[in-house]
């Protein structure tokens, strides 16, 4: 398969790491020289110095005979426009783009995407998507991540393990799975002290573990409340920062009906005006510097339940974050772009980290993965990836029991969806073609994990 990357940056540079990986051809496109010839010798790919909409440069990229453009440079015009070049001159398959600006993604406007217009198969919109993945977090306090998978009848949890309320301290992690369909949950992946793994047999619930749950929705407060949380939502939230992340947050807590007490602080004067005037009474609006001790006291941060930093600064997100904390906050949920901040969140209070470039590399990687992948999220970048994945008429998964599946020791099943009931999984449990399986799989057993569900003879990931 021939891809075509255009955007060299965190997140298109990470996207063709994993398809360089995977066995794919890739050639990145970027208007920097310097990164460009960064991720050509980082990678098993080919970077390309040029800007990724003009036609010359996608041919040099080999698009006329590419299967996949993937549009997701800082500009939304260039996207736009490179994936009508692509189709228009070069009949590339299928393209994918980032889009961000609120005008572009209004439902109205839905059409301009088809292919007589502007011909994009696939939105990736981090904006919208991170602002769900934060309500999600609100509703489940707790839980420092939360994504939804099988039309929302699964849920993968974040869950830390730092409280002294946690009934499973001390307990076998391969226990505690074992008794999955009882518990009403199962344990795929830990975290701990920034490592992470399967939990085998013999490892057992420590405090400071950060455990990957997957459960039934109905089962998130008992799983919850298990590991020893009980906060209840907050009813009054300040968000720093009043971008496209901060705004699509408000409007998705008023849209569900939420009971919010909402403030949000916005350093630009005008912008702080066109919110305030575009959110009415369904919000206060600051105009000021998060980093300012009297502008958090004016939105009385020490009483607020929960501090949400989605600045476009990573360094204003954590320091507004820790002096909320330290104010008297009780959670903070914090955008972070820069991976290398990541092993200091705990340590500095943060509960819950955002990561914008985790929530693309996943979208794509999921439409990149083929059809019977109904959703997927990397679990960390160098770990694995929690997959949907239909089970295929051909699948070696069925016929026998769970337990006496060959499958790799990187692979655990968490959940099974049939006929719209989930099922929690134990070492009887058979498979039937059409279901919908939840399950973690590392990166080094991808292809076999693959292999096994699709049925075919040789592990493609596309």
């Amino acid at each position: 398969m021939r891809v075509i990357v255009c955007g060299a940056g965190q997140v298109g540079s990470t996207i063709a790491r994993h398809l360089g990986s995977e066995g794919m051809h890739v050639t990145v496109i970027d208007i920097s020289q310097e990164l460009a010839r960064k991720v050509g010798e980082s990678y098993d790919v080919i970077g390309l110095t040029g800007n990724a909409s003009h036609p010359g440069v996608l041919e040099r990229a080999g698009a006329m005979d590419a299967d996949l453009l993937i549009a997701v440079t800082q500009s939304d015009e260039v996207n736009m426009v490179a994936c009508q070049v692509a189709y228009s001159l070069f009949a590339v398959k299928r393209r994918i783009a980032r889009l961000r600006h609120v005008g572009y993604l209004a439902p109205g406007r839905r059409g301009l995407y088809a292919a007589e217009h502007l011909p994009i198969d696939i939105i990736i919109s981090p904006e919208i998507e991170i602002a769900e993945g934060i309500v999600r977090r609100l509703k489940t306090p707790g839980a420092f991540d939360v994504v939804s998978m099988a039309d929302g009848r699964v849920q993968l949890l974040g869950i830390h393990c730092n409280t002294a309320r946690c009934q499973f301290v001390g307990q076998s992690y391969y226990e505690l799975s074992a008794r999955g369909p009882n518990s009403g949950m199962v344990i795929v992946a830990v975290v701990r002290e920034g490592r992470a793994f399967i939990p085998s047999r013999d490892d057992r619930v420590e405090l400071a573990d950060d455990a990957y749950v997957v459960a039934p929705t109905e089962q998130l407060p008992h799983v919850m409340k298990a590991f020893g949380h009980d906060e209840e939502m907050s009813r009054h939230l300040v968000i720093v920062g009043g971008g496209n992340i901060g705004i699509h947050l408000a409007r998705k807590l008023r849209e569900g009906g939420q009971s919010t007490n909402i403030k949000i602080i916005e350093y630009g004067r005008d912008r702080a005006e066109e919110i305030a005037s575009e959110l009415g009474d369904s919000a206060v609006v600051i105009n000021g510097d998060a980093l300012d001790r009297a502008v958090l006291e004016e939105a009385n941060v020490g009483s607020a339940g929960t501090i949400v930093a989605v600045t476009n600064d990573d360094e204003t997100n954590i320091f507004a974050s820790v002096l909320a904390k330290k104010a008297g906050c009780p959670r903070a949920i914090t955008l972070v772009n820069k991976r290398t901040y990541e092993p200091f969140m705990s340590t500095l209070g943060i509960d819950a980290v955002v990561s914008p470039s985790e929530v693309t590399i996943s979208t794509v990687l999921r439409h990149v993965r083929g059809s019977n992948v109904s959703a997927l999220y990397t679990l960390r970048e160098d770990f694995g990836e929690v997959v949907e994945a239909e089970i295929a008429t051909s699948s070696r998964l069925l016929g026998s029991p769970l337990s006496q599946l060959a499958l790799p020791s990187g692979m655990i099943v968490g959940a099974v969806v049939r006929d719209g009931r989930v099922i929690i999984p134990h070492g009887d449990t058979i498979f039937q073609a059409g279901d919908h399986i939840v399950a973690l799989v590392t990166y080094a057993d991808l292809r076999k994990a693959v292999a096994l569900i699709s049925g075919e003879t040789k592990a493609k990931l596309w």
